[in-house]
């Protein structure tokens, strides 16, 4: 098998990161991977600087891998920042990319399941990503199925694919207007995405991962997906940038192998729908969250539509 190579994004967070290393050198195809380390460099504060040169001495220690590099950065990027250019470097390099970061924990198949997809899918252009972590859904859907967009909790993806990440977040928000693919882009309104997309473009997040979605949104891209998830959140503890405690993410593993292949490639309605039926009842703080966001946003928002109508 052809292996992608695993880029690993990491800050200050060593028990977190002790976690995910020990899940992923238990895959079966870790012996035969490549595992690039993107560590972040610390904030300008003397605490931070110690945790970050904690994380870089268990750096050196890390093993089971056809290969370890470290790339550590010298100030601090930032978590978008880091991934942008982490990814963008790969897949120029390698052509095709396996991305996690430090608090996510992987099932002993994560690996297999995503190079089968990445090999499966390389020539298929409607395809952007393949995915590994799914929500705690209550619907009956196949055993992989795909989803317009992408996701960014233990992914896998191609050049040609990120060649279409678009950083820009205003001239994103102003082609989902323009196209009337706002509701769409919400999942028929069960979840603020552009809410978050605004967020980013007046600095209230930092999130990558919401322009990712809306690139490959916009271009028609489909991301796969598994019925039970392969990847767990570990880092809901609000120990992260973007990261809350939030129970309603929370998964029970797949320890099993996935067969990829064999459905078309087009977007699930099942999926879809059992996506909007899972964001429709995520729990009143989720709203009162949202609600707070809107209202320190309510101004820029004003300036925002006023430049994008």
């Amino acid at each position: 098998m052809n292996l992608a190579p695993i880029a690993l994004f990491v800050y200050n967070r060593l028990e977190h990161l002790k976690l995910t290393i020990e899940a992923l050198q238990k895959n079966s195809l870790a012996s035969e991977s490549d595992l690039f380390i993107f560590s972040d460099g610390p904030k300008n504060n003397e605490a931070d600087r110690v945790k970050v040169v904690a994380l870089r001495d268990y750096l050196k220690t890390i093993n089971g891998f056809k290969s370890v590099t470290i790339i550590p950065a010298e100030t601090n990027l930032g978590l978008a920042n880091s991934v942008i250019k982490g990814v963008t470097e790969i897949v120029n390099r390698f052509g095709k990319i396996i991305v996690l970061e430090d608090d996510l924990i992987v099932a002993p198949h994560f690996l297999e399941y995503l190079n089968d997809g990445l090999n499966l899918y390389e020539s298929e252009d409607k395809v952007a990503s393949i995915h590994a972590y799914v929500y705690p859904l209550k619907s009956e859907l196949p055993e992989i199925f795909f989803i317009r967009g992408t996701d960014c909790w233990g992914w896998a993806t191609w050049k040609r694919a990120w060649d279409l990440f678009e950083s820009d977040g205003l001239k994103l928000l102003a082609e989902i207007k323009a196209r009337k693919l706002g509701r769409e882009f919400d999942f028929n309104g069960a979840y603020p995405y552009q809410l978050m997309l605004k967020m980013q473009i007046n600095r209230l997040n930092n999130s990558w991962a919401i322009r990712w979605y809306a690139s490959a949104f916009l271009n028609n891209k489909l991301t796969l997906y598994p019925n039970k998830s392969l990847v767990y959140l570990g880092g809901l503890d609000n120990s992260g940038t973007h990261s809350g405690r939030n129970s309603m993410l929370e998964v029970a593993l797949n320890n099993g192998r996935i067969k990829v292949g064999g459905i078309m490639v087009e977007e699930s309605r099942a999926g879809r729908l059992a996506f909007e039926k899972y964001f429709k009842y995520l729990p009143n703080r989720i709203k009162i969250t949202v609600s707070k966001y809107k209202n320190l946003c309510r101004l820029y928002w004003r300036i925002l539509i006023s430049k994008i109508k």
